[in-house]
Order: C-alpha cells, then sequence, then structure tokens
C-alpha cells in the first residue's frame, strides 16, 4: 500500500483550516501534515514539511494566493488545488490560478455547498493529484483591457478547411488538468469548426467565468450552455456547472439539454451523460475526445460513441496533467486514436473536412 498524500492547507480563516484539516485527517490516505494562515507561513513550512499536495485560498493577507502560486511553481514546483469563495472576482482570479500552474479548483461552503461535500470532493482530487504532471505555468494575462466578453482573437489559427455541412457535433469531455487543455484545443480551430459541446468537471459558477475567457480567446465563440442552444458550426457550448448536460435533435437540428439530476459517476455535469447522448444522436457523424482527468467518467459514454460509427479520441499520458479518464477510456477499447494535446486540433480540422453521412 502506498505511503499517503501529504497535505498542507493554506487559508486565512481558522475556520475553514479547522474544518479542512479535521476532515481530511479522516479519509483514508490522506495525511495533513500541517496548516498555515498566509504565504509566508507556507512558504517555510513547504521547504521543511515538503508536502505532496497545497490546498490554497486566494485572498489572504500580506499576499494572495495568486502570486503565491506564480513564485511557487517557479521556485518549487508542487500540485496546488484552489479552494475559492464562489464570487466574480474570486472565479476570475481562480481560472489565473490555473493558467499560473494550480490542477483544479474547487468552491468553499457555501448554501447549497456544505463542508462535508467540499472535503468528499477534494479528498478525491488529493490523492489523483499527489501524481500529477504540472505544466508550465502561462504568461500572466495582459492587464486590464481584459473584459472577459470581449471579441478579441489570436492572430495565428490552423488553416481552414472546407466544411460542408452542419450536421456534425464534437463532444469533448475533461476534468482536472482539463481548463487548459481545452484552451490548447479550443485557441487553435477555424472559425468554421462543427459544433462543440463540452463538459469541465467545474463548480457551478465558475464554468461562466471560463467560458468567457475562452471566448476571448478563440475564433469560434464560447459560452455557457443554456437549455435549447443550437449546436452550430463555430460555437462550443460548455456545460454549466452543476448541471448535466445532453445532445438532442430539434428536427433537423442539434441542441443542447441543460438539466438538472443525480451524479453520473460522481459529477455533476457528467462527461458520461454528454457522450452516451452524442452516441445516440449523432452515431458516426461525431467525434468525441477525452482529455486529462482523474477518474472514470465518460470512458462507457465514449464506448457507446465508437460502437455507434463515431471517431473517438483520448490524450496520450505524457500530455495529461492527469491520466486518468483517458486511461479508463483507452482499456475499455473505448478510443480509436490515442493522440497528444498538441496534435488533436489538427484531428478535429481533418474530421470537419471529411463528408458528413445523411442523418
Amino acid at each position: 500500500m502506498s505511503d499517503p498524500a501529504r497535505v498542507l492547507i493554506v487559508d486565512d480563516s481558522s475556520l475553514v483550516r479547522r474544518a479542512l484539516s479535521d476532515g481530511l485527517s479522516r479519509e483514508p490516505g490522506i495525511t495533513v501534515v500541517d496548516t498555515a494562515p498566509d504565504p509566508y507561513v507556507a512558504r517555510d513550512k513547504i521547504l521543511a514539511l515538503k508536502p505532496d499536495v497545497i490546498t490554497l485560498d486566494i485572498e489572504m493577507p500580506r499576499m494572495d494566493g495568486l502570486s503565491f502560486l506564480r513564485r511557487l511553481m517557479k521556485h518549487h514546483p508542487v500540485p496546488v488545488i484552489i479552494v475559492s469563495s464562489l464570487t466574480p472576482r474570486g472565479c476570475r482570479t481562480a481560472l489565473d490560478c490555473m493558467e499560473a500552474g494550480a490542477i483544479d479548483v474547487l468552491c468553499k461552503p457555501g448554501a447549497s455547498y456544505s463542508v462535508g461535500d467540499l472535503v468528499a470532493e477534494l479528498a478525491d482530487v488529493i490523492r489523483g493529484a499527489r501524481g500529477a504532471r504540472l505544466r508550465p505555468s502561462a504568461a500572466p494575462p495582459p492587464p486590464a483591457s481584459s473584459d472577459l466578453t470581449s471579441p478579441a482573437r489570436p492572430r495565428a489559427v490552423q488553416p481552414a478547411l472546407p466544411i460542408e455541412t452542419t450536421n456534425r457535433v464534437i463532444a469533448i469531455g475533461s476534468s482536472t488538468g482539463g481548463t487548459e487543455a481545452l484552451k490548447e484545443i479550443l485557441t487553435r480551430l477555424p472559425a468554421q469548426t462543427p459544433g462543440i459541446v463540452m463538459t469541465q468537471h467545474m463548480p457551478e459558477g465558475f464554468t461562466a467565468s471560463f467560458a468567457q475567457r475562452l471566448n476571448s480567446l478563440a475564433q469560434i465563440e464560447v459560452r455557457e450552455a443554456q437549455d435549447g442552444d443550437s449546436v452550430a458550426p463555430g460555437v462550443a457550448l460548455l456545460a454549466p456547472g452543476n448541471r448535466h448536460m445532453r445532445l438532442a435533435r430539434d428536427g433537423a437540428r442539434y441542441i443542447v439539454r441543460v438539466f438538472d439530476g443525480p451524479r453520473v459517476s460522481r459529477h455533476k455535469p457528467s462527461v458520461e451523460v454528454l457522450f452516451e447522448s452524442v452516441a445516440r444522436h449523432a452515431a458516426s457523424n461525431a467525434m468525441g475526445i477525452i482529455l486529462t482527468g482523474m477518474g472514470d467518467d465518460g470512458a462507457t459514454g465514449l464506448l457507446s460513441m465508437r460502437n455507434a460509427g463515431a471517431i473517438t479520441i483520448a490524450q496520450d499520458e505524457a500530455s495529461c496533467v492527469v491520466f486518468g479518464m483517458p486511461r479508463v477510456a483507452i482499456e475499455k477499447g473505448a478510443a480509436c486514436e490515442v493522440l497528444s494535446l498538441e496534435n488533436i486540433p489538427q484531428r478535429i480540422i481533418t474530421f470537419a473536412a471529411r463528408p458528413a453521412v445523411a442523418a
């Protein structure tokens, strides 16, 4: 049996530190080595205790969490999980932290999310984060012209290929490490890419900010999905946090249905729900892509897509932050192809250029 994951909790709230420490100490496979009220105390404890994983608050005295994270990733890289309050500012800063090298973001307890919920979810992420591959942090975003809804687009993109029809669908599922993987893919796609539907495991509220940020970077339009939205060329729809999303048909067009319901594969939104619906309604006119993440969410759905005639892709181990979801999909025989993150955008473009099958 492997040694437990050693965790340092960094948060300025003594109540939060105590609640997380008490809760995580009861979880199998986890040892809380200490807590810290601010980054300066945390720095000394990191050097002395060498934790496997750090949980990090964003708003703290003396130094904010983002500044600390950037220094940490430069001088002493270690898997970091952001534990943030659900505020507009907190969502934006949490996304900055993901770009700076944090591997996941979880929401602090609120009206509909208890300490017990947080501890259970955090424990799962900690166990997976211990073996995470840390990617180099992205450059800090440009200063504050950054209205997240800005239509700014990158100067260089992949060459456009002829796309003759609108009835193809690309379905993408991701979890830990997926925010940066999705950014890598979407910012390299041409504007007329077939409609994309995506499920990324993120808390409620964070998905809207994440979609806005992607929209400011990509040629395609990216937005958080609403029930009844059309799946159209040049548009990528992201499942809202704490809601499932599935593909449906409305006459000749594809739409999405956004709905509440129990967790599936321990997640809401669940990749499984999305992929199974795409297998049912798009079949051989679909491409399914399962990206970095822990657990097995989406593996069975990707197999259903392959059996229905879709092209199915799993991200390779070398480019994953956590090789969990893709690994299970590969083991199930669900992936037609195993590709690096770098090669997935070009594969999407090739898929987009092929003739579609009559529905």
